[in-house]
């Protein structure tokens, strides 16, 4: 595919063939907050997404519900597992794993088996940890942005060296590795899609040029997607990167109405729990009637997604869930 302005091929994963396949539309995923949530309401809003036609489903990464600690909140790797042992078609991600929660030998080996256990439907979604809190005290390292974000493409190189070779060899700053077998490689190839999110020009566009298959924008940075799209094409030229590799994606929050008369109470709730500057609601501009949502989802699509996660303001209700398959998807445009 390529970047805005000029896709006219979205992309998607196809298990087992790979993620560059050409598809009609693009991925339509679901941002499904675990915290409060017993298992068996996580499973039957996962399989009620899967029956819904909803393409994926992703997960958050704490070892607490983030500003709760007092919250239930299942740990995220495990729920994944499970989730996709229940499941048969829907992919599961987390938006994003904490790089500092997991050794990337571990990590390769957990993915790799994760990919094969759940016949290529995993996505890795990972990142260099945004809650300092949980990590003072837990007593994990912290450290500064930049030390956070070398470290974490350490573990992207480790990863990338374990899923084509299936063996690592690495010495770094952080990690050192020596010819360490990963049998099983993964079940997709070439590598189970790498998401790295974040618009940071200094350290973390830099990743994505480098390791990241899709990357996620955050909602509130859509204002000025074509410059960061243009700092990402120059990095990606500095590094030898075809930039039309690189799938993009949004996760944003959606608030549909099924009517006009609901909308104000829809409107109402969203802005509520979702009216803090950093969840984009205003940028993302999903508030509304399946119309509205479809016509905006239909701009995203023109700018270049090719992956459209939805964070649903009433944590995947039916009634959304519904809505979503019954009146949005359906109406979206073809390309």
């Amino acid at each position: 595919m390529s970047l805005p302005s000029t896709q006219r091929d979205v992309q998607r994963h196809d298990r087992r063939k790979g993620w560059a396949t050409p598809m009609a539309r693009p991925e339509i995923g679901i941002y499904l907050p675990h915290m409060g949530l017993p298992y068996e309401d996580v499973e039957r809003r996962v399989r009620r997404c899967e029956d819904s036609g909803i393409d994926s489903v992703w997960l958050y990464d704490h070892l607490f519900a983030p500003g709760m600690p007092d919250h239930p909140s299942l740990e995220a790797w495990t729920l994944a597992t499970a989730l996709l042992a229940r499941t048969d078609r829907i992919r599961i991600g987390h938006m994003v794993l904490c790089n500092q929660f997991r050794h990337p030998v571990m990590l390769a080996k957990m993915v790799t088996t994760l990919d094969h256990i759940s016949g290529g439907r995993l996505s890795l979604g990972i990142g260099s940890g945004s809650i300092e809190d949980e990590h003072r005290r837990a007593g994990l390292s912290w450290g500064t942005f930049a030390a956070r974000s070398a470290q974490l493409g350490e573990t992207l190189q480790i990863l990338h060296q374990a899923f084509s070779e299936e063996r690592i060899e690495f010495s770094g700053e952080h990690f050192a590795v020596s010819d360490l077998p990963i049998k099983p490689g993964p079940t997709q190839q070439p590598r189970p899609p790498i998401v790295v999110g974040g618009v940071g020009e200094k350290y973390t566009l830099p990743l994505v040029a480098r390791y990241a298959d899709v990357w996620n924008v955050p909602t509130y940075a859509l204002g000025d997607i074509e410059a960061k799209l243009a700092a990402l094409r120059a990095i990606c030229q500095d590094v030898g990167r075809d930039p039309d590799s690189i799938v993009l994606s949004v996760e944003a929050v959606m608030a549909l109405a099924p009517d006009e008369a609901a909308l104000p109470r829809v409107r109402e709730l969203a802005e509520k729990r979702f009216g803090d500057p950093g969840f984009g609601l205003r940028e993302a501009g999903l508030i509304g009637t399946a119309s509205a949502v479809v016509d905006r989802l239909g701009e995203l699509m023109e700018l270049g997604f090719g992956q459209l996660v939805l964070f649903t303001h009433d944590r995947c209700s039916e009634q959304t869930l519904e809505l979503l398959s019954a009146e949005v998807i359906p109406q979206l445009p073809r390309v």
